[in-house]
């Protein structure tokens, strides 16, 4: 094995790019924190958040007492319907390919009934698109309180637009009253997932000439806490703010990218911040502020800025589509999600050919089925078999159809169940690409597992999109 194969990732830890993506160009990288920089064991985050958030309904008078967190009940991608208090899987076209009411499945015909003349648009309030991490405990919560309204459990008035109105504003004073945050300082190595790689990855990209910077909307003092705790061990000179050329904490995205707020900046060392006047200064700490000024201090164009994170909308969306920045998204389940896929190569395989071997018959049996209208029906060109011969030819096949389907069946369901029993591969939604898979497409130019894989790549890669791939095109 050469040296260059010892340095190739695993197919897991590569970057994958929708549009292609010039590393050498790029002058800046901005980092988003949560689950990005810093990533959490996201089921016992969520079980904390969750907890939190039901505390914080009980105290509204709902009887949520006895509701438990249910960590794989749901994944990231998923959209829920507030209308009529559904939680749906979409293809790339918005057509629903799997339901849930609260959290039991629709079966197919229930289903097709529901949402056979509705499409999944995110730009309508009806839909609510749950596309981190962070809505795993919020996605699990609606579900289990849209059952206690078809129970009779919340009282007149409440329904499922007012449930989700309820758990949102639960989730958002969680996230905005801090305890939960002091929680997760308090513990951090319960709760953050340490990535000895990870600090080495954004040397690299430091000593190449890159200019690095923290754009997050978690506090200062949250933000120091656990950045010291993911990196300070790793680095030669042991301070993670020498790393990042600066740091922006409270941002409040998406606001951050499309306003005009003015920045605070840290006096000293410790928690406090006075108004800063003026253009930022490398090696400081701001709080709030806006990409413009993040602009003026690089003093280069959105396309030559990389911006990093793990929201689609408040880091990739906007970002690409007002400022022109380059954009890459984190999505860590994507990890677990191509080992699965790898494990279920071998199958896979067998689908494939079972399923070209139906289509192949399929053809055949269609086209005796034409041969046979034709003759008793009196034109066309003469059949090349009689009508009795034909009529045995399609007994037989329907027999061996009905045999390819029997050995086709268990491996389509295992193919359907990857990743999750329930809702299947995050990217996938049966043959076609997830809803979710589509937004990643049109927002983030590359997509990664963890920032760490940036390591592999280098600071000096040329990440190419492959060539996009149409119905007529030769297997």
């Amino acid at each position: 094995m050469n040296d260059d194969a010892l340095n190739t990732p695993p197919r897991e830890r590569r970057i994958f790019a929708n549009r292609t993506l010039n590393l050498r160009a790029i002058e800046a990288v901005g980092f988003d924190m949560d689950y990005t920089l810093v990533h959490y064991h996201a089921d016992r985050w969520e079980a904390r958040a969750y907890e939190r958030a039901k505390a914080h309904l009980a105290g509204k008078g709902l009887p949520v007492g006895h509701l438990e967190f249910q960590s794989s009940a749901f994944t990231q991608g998923l959209v829920v319907d507030r209308l009529l208090g559904n939680v749906v899987k979409a293809n790339r076209f918005g057509f629903v390919k799997r339901a849930a009411h609260g959290l039991r499945p629709l079966d197919f015909e229930e289903q097709r009934i529901v949402y056979a003349r509705v499409l999944v648009d995110l730009s309508e309030p009806r839909w609510e698109f749950m596309n981190t991490l962070f809505s795993l405990s919020e996605t699990c919560l609606y579900a289990q309180l849209v059952e206690l309204v078809d129970e009779g459990k919340l009282g007149p008035g409440i329904g499922y637009d007012e449930v989700y109105r309820l758990v949102r504003e639960s989730i958002g004073h969680v996230h905005i009253e801090g305890e939960l945050k002091l929680d997760i300082a308090r513990d951090p190595d319960r709760f953050v997932v340490l990535d000895e790689e990870l600090p080495l990855a954004l040397l690299d990209l430091k000593h190449a000439g890159k200019k690095l910077l923290v754009v997050t909307n978690s506090e200062w003092d949250y933000t120091r806490a656990m950045m010291s705790y993911a990196f300070d061990r790793f680095l030669p000179d042991g301070s993670w703010r020498n790393l990042f050329d600066v740091v922006i904490a409270g941002a409040r995205k998406p606001e951050f990218f499309t306003g005009n707020a003015p920045a605070l900046v840290l006096t000293g060392d410790g928690d406090l911040f006075s108004p800063h006047v003026g253009a930022l200064k490398t090696g400081t700490v701001y709080l709030g502020g806006n990409a413009r000024l993040v602009e003026e201090l690089l003093g280069c164009p959105g396309e030559k800025i990389l911006y990093v994170g793990d929201h689609v909308y408040s880091d990739v969306n906007v970002t690409k589509n007002l400022l022109r920045w380059r954009t890459a998204l984190v999505l860590r389940d994507l990890e677990t999600e191509l080992l699965a896929i790898e494990a279920f190569e071998d199958d896979q395989a067998e689908l494939d050919r079972l399923m070209s071997e139906k289509e192949r018959l399929e053809f055949t049996y269609s086209q005796l089925r034409l041969g046979l209208q034709r003759s008793e029906a009196g034109y066309g060109p003469p059949a090349p078999r009689s009508p009795s011969q034909a009529r045995r030819l399609m007994t037989e096949l329907r027999a061996t159809l009905r045999e390819l389907d029997d050995r086709i069946s268990p491996l389509s369901r295992r193919a359907a169940e990857l990743f999750n029993p329930s809702w299947g591969p995050l990217l996938r939604a049966g043959n076609d690409k997830s809803h979710f898979a589509r937004q990643i497409e049109r927002h983030a130019d590359v997509y990664t597992s963890r920032v760490a894989n940036f390591l592999f790549e280098t600071p000096f890669a040329y990440l190419r999109s492959p060539r996009g791939t149409l119905p007529h095109d030769p297997a």
